[in-house]
């Protein structure tokens, strides 16, 4: 992964990531958060995926029934937030719609994707911190503005 800080302004940083093949979107873009101490940012992104799984979330499970797309696809929209856990790191969520090769398209909550060939991203630091908090009564955390 390649990155460079494009805008740092009064508490606000602007960051543009290009991933490689191979790499691991999720898993990379949370790395980068954790490095660079992001508590409070939005992020979107587009490229393409040799393979990811989405998730739709079961209130009545509370848990994400996964959707695994397993095929080369477009990355046709990511859009997400990070905001600080309740263990005080990172904690990044991501929406995802992908398009297939007929056209057709897959969402949902992006769980993991392999990048083929690319994937550029940009992260939009806020000056003020956001925290996700576990909501027990969810089975999910979301951010708890105060």
């Amino acid at each position: 992964m390649k990155s460079k800080l494009v805008l740092a302004d009064a508490g606000k940083r602007t960051f543009v990531l290009v991933l490689d093949s191979g790499e691991e979107a999720f898993a990379a873009i949370t790395k980068f958060a954790s490095e660079n101490d992001l508590s409070g940012a939005s992020l979107t992104a587009l490229g393409a995926f040799e393979r990811c799984t989405v998730g739709w979330f079961d209130l009545k499970n509370k848990s994400y029934k996964p959707i695994e797309i397993d095929e080369q696809c477009e990355a046709l929209t990511l859009v997400g937030d990070i905001a600080t856990g309740d263990d005080g790191k990172p904690s990044v969520h991501i929406h995802a719609v992908v398009g297939l090769s007929d056209g057709t398209t897959r969402g949902g909550h992006l769980l993991k994707a392999m990048v083929r060939p690319t994937l550029e991203v940009t992260i939009e630091e806020s000056p003020v911190h956001l925290r996700r908090r576990k909501r027990p009564e969810l089975g999910i955390a979301l951010i708890d503005i105060q």
